[in-house]
């Protein structure tokens, strides 16, 4: 008799160019796990999750827009959770369900190991969304202070970015999505003439592996990092999550 599989999978709008369903399928056929599947859960509205989550599931990844919008409907949430205020990863228990965020886990990881010794001495985040919170967190951890760049009034505008902004070793990490496939034309509109070697910038968003904004930033002799390997590592924390 054929045991039931056990399923896995995202929800987010939209979802038609996500990472997650092709990384997941090509690690259970690596690891031959035969016993799990990963489906894409496209929700045009939030309130829809109230169906999801009396489904037969095991564990979700969650994208934008809801990694704020989703925590009310959780039971539970981690300290991480708390603390970012954003959750991308649910583990259905028997006490309820769980929220996780391991976008800290990612992003740390794959930022340290992409400045290595030569830590930036400040950062400039570019957005506010549920991304942004997780690399805010980062950022904190690490001691590297931070100023978010917003269109809202009350934060730092793009229009008011001078070059004093970028005086120094300077992290700029694009957590928009800006510049994702298919509108691959599109870039945040930040003074890239003030950019050189001195600087990184770090993009969230990895399809097309090279944005307009690495490339404007490494045309200025930028160091530059897409968001691939930050997705692998919070894709493998949220496995470890799910199966612990």
């Amino acid at each position: 008799m054929m045991k039931n599989k056990r399923k896995f999978g995202l929800i987010g709008y939209p979802l038609k160019h996500s990472f997650s369903p092709g990384y997941f399928a090509e690690k259970f056929n690596k690891e031959e796990i035969e016993d799990a599947v990963y489906d894409l859960y496209e929700l045009e509205r939030i309130d829809q999750f109230e169906n999801l989550k009396r489904s037969e599931i095991a564990g979700l990844n969650v994208t934008i827009p809801y990694k704020e919008a989703v925590m009310p409907y959780l039971d539970m949430l981690s300290p991480e959770a708390v603390s970012i205020g954003a959750v991308n990863t649910i583990k259905f228990t028997d006490q309820g369900l769980m929220g996780y965020n391991t976008d800290c886990y990612g992003f740390k990881n794959s930022l340290t190991s992409f400045y290595g010794n030569r830590k930036p001495t400040r950062a400039l985040v570019l957005g506010t969304g549920g991304a942004s919170k997780a690399v805010r967190y980062v950022l904190s951890n690490l001691n590297i202070p931070f100023t978010i760049v917003s269109r809202q009034p009350s934060l730092l505008n793009y229009d008011e970015l001078s070059a004093e902004h970028f005086d120094g070793e300077v992290l700029v990490v694009n957590t928009t999505p800006l510049g994702t496939w298919p509108d691959i034309d599109k870039a945040p509109n930040i003074p890239y003439q003030f950019l050189t070697s001195k600087h990184f910038l770090y993009d969230l968003v990895y399809n097309p592996e090279k944005t307009l904004f690495l490339k404007l930033g490494a045309d200025q002799g930028a160091a530059i990092k897409n968001g691939y390997d930050m997705l692998k590592l919070q894709a493998e924390k949220s496995w470890e999550i799910w199966n612990g």
